[in-house]
């Protein structure tokens, strides 16, 4: 099995490609989503952030307030380090565990729907493989001013705040166009999804994890047959 990372801009339409590609039965890890889920009542993050930041960044329910949260870090970036280092390490534990049962269920392939992919660039490196949803810049202007209602500026502003989509697309391997008719983007999705599942590039783990069980199932045997005593 391999990884591979997708990434895109803000109205893009990584969402939309995301949804192909489980149509098409592959498996998909978004980590917003972990990142929402570590910090939920129960989870180890939640109590941690609470002991560093006080009772005040909860809400009445007793989840996190994110806005009171993101106010409390904007412009500190010592409080923004230690947030990351309560809620980054508990992100990864669950990424690996997600990846690990994706493994077991016989997935060739595994893609991490990850915003900040190139920004980061702190999983760059566990990536066979790395995917843009491109799409020009007239285009996802005008499309995030219609989907959020904005003005020109305030949508300018938004599309400034993030990498832009053009350097993100020199630095990945693969690049899906979503600039023009959705039906040509799907069609990318849908040959750049056969295309991995040709792949090979899963075997080499797969081949690992096979040898080491084989070679842990002949010690457990010959530990039976010759250590142990006969009834």
């Amino acid at each position: 099995m391999f990884l591979v990372g997708l990434t895109g801009g803000i109205a893009s339409g990584k969402s939309s490609v995301v949804q192909v590609f489980q149509q098409l039965g592959c498996a998909v890890i978004d980590v917003d989503v972990i990142a929402r889920r570590v910090v939920q009542p129960g989870y180890p993050a939640h109590r941690r952030i609470v002991e560093a930041f006080g009772t005040e960044v909860l809400l009445e329910n007793g989840d996190i307030n994110r806005e009171v949260l993101g106010d409390l870090i904007f412009n500190q970036p010592d409080r923004r380090h230690l947030l990351n280092a309560i809620t980054h390490p508990e992100i990864g534990k669950e990424m690996v565990k997600e990846t690990f049962k994706f493994f077991l269920q016989g997935y060739r392939y595994v893609i991490l729907d990850i915003p900040l992919l190139f920004e980061t660039k702190k999983l760059l490196k566990y990536m066979k493989h790395t995917v843009v949803v491109y799409c020009d810049r007239d285009t996802q202007l005008a499309r995030l001013m219609h989907r959020n209602n904005l003005s020109r500026e305030d949508a300018e502003a938004r599309i400034k705040a993030q990498l832009p989509l053009k350097d993100k697309a020199r630095m990945a391997r693969h690049v899906l166009d979503n600039s023009g008719e959705w039906s040509v983007t799907k069609r990318q999705v849908i040959l750049l999804h056969a295309k991995l599942e040709r792949s090979l590039e899963y075997l080499p783990l797969r081949l690992g994890v096979l040898t080491g069980l084989a070679v842990l199932a002949s010690l457990l045997y010959l530990l039976t047959r010759y250590l142990l005593p006969s009834p």
